[in-house]
């Protein structure tokens, strides 16, 4: 990885005691694992709004004018002072390649932040944090991603994935031409074929069509729909489908017997026998016994820094 990618991040998840309690919830995987390999740049947008820490809780509450950010303790409003401060920073985060946000805060909260009704008495699941909403709307392609979320190893993998896939679109916008995005392409079409096969042929047909649009109009639609894809983490119907088109590349190569037991390997990770890593090193031996160029090139074999073990549990 020649430039780490930045990575903004609710800077609690950090261990910055900037919670309403004086608190933080620091993430072991963020500030441990992955700190080596991004930039972070940790906000609070509540302590950026002016709130102090410690502060009394805030809430989302639904009123006759819209979702308001309100105190709980004395009604106080602090959605002017959010807004206010979104404003302020967002444009400053044009160079980020990630985000990670705090799960269920009215400030950070990604999905199934609580609503509060205009008295207080109950509260539907169905919110978003004001500064979070704000930040999608303006990068609506930015991989966005909650804290507690990360536990999980599937949707772990996933964001990384789209965070370094991501950084590296954006070089490409940065200096864009046809062969540039050709072989953009070309290097991730198996990774995109094991996240999403109707959009994977979808952005093949976008980019043989130079044509039709400006490169920019390409680029614009390629970025949105190759974001798309990656949104929706690999399944292992996905995985299969690319690891049997990789097996194809060897089949004049090895013997019966070595044939049907990278075919067996594949079904058994198919079935949860085995993880993805048992049929990849198969397909790393055969490279280097019988090396294929363009196998080789493909950013599936490793999208992301081994040392991170991501794919351990997949």
């Amino acid at each position: 990885m020649e430039k780490k990618p930045i990575v903004g991040i609710s800077a609690c998840n950090l261990g910055q005691p900037v919670r309403y309690d004086g608190g933080h919830k620091r993430s072991a995987f963020v500030d441990g694992q992955l700190r080596e390999w991004v930039e972070f740049r940790p906000i609070c947008p509540e302590v950026g709004a002016g709130l102090s820490t410690p502060r009394p809780t805030i809430r989302l509450r639904q009123t006759e004018i819209g979702i308001r950010l309100v105190d709980d303790k004395n009604g106080v409003d602090h959605t002017e002072a959010m807004q206010s401060f979104s404003e302020r920073v967002l444009p400053s985060l044009d160079n980020l390649s990630g985000y990670i946000v705090c799960a269920k805060s009215p400030s950070c909260g990604m999905e199934r932040v609580k609503v509060f009704n205009a008295d207080a008495t109950g509260a539907e699941r169905n919110g978003r944090g004001l500064f979070t909403d704000a930040l999608m709307k303006r990068y609506p392609l930015l991989p966005v991603e909650e804290d507690g979320r990360l536990n999980d190893a599937r949707l772990r993998e996933n964001f990384v994935t789209r965070v370094l896939i991501y950084q590296e679109f954006q070089q490409l916008q940065a200096d864009p031409t046809q062969g540039r995005l050709l072989n953009f392409h070309r290097k991730h079409k198996m990774l995109l074929l094991s996240h999403h096969q109707n959009l994977y042929r979808q952005l093949g047909r976008l980019v043989a069509s130079s044509g039709q649009s400006s490169l920019d109009e390409r680029l614009n639609e390629y970025g949105k729909m190759m974001m798309a894809a990656l949104a929706r983490p690999a399944s292992r119907r996905g995985h299969t489908n690319v690891l049997q088109h990789l097996q194809g590349y060897f089949k004049r190569d090895i013997t019966t017997g070595e044939r049907q037991q990278l075919h067996q390997t594949i079904l058994d990770y198919r079935q949860g026998k085995v993880p993805l890593m048992a049929p990849l090193s198969v397909l790393r031996h055969l490279l280097v016994r019988f090396p294929k160029p363009y196998v080789q090139s493909q950013s599936y074999l490793q999208p992301h820094p081994e040392a991170l073990a991501l794919r351990c549990y997949l």
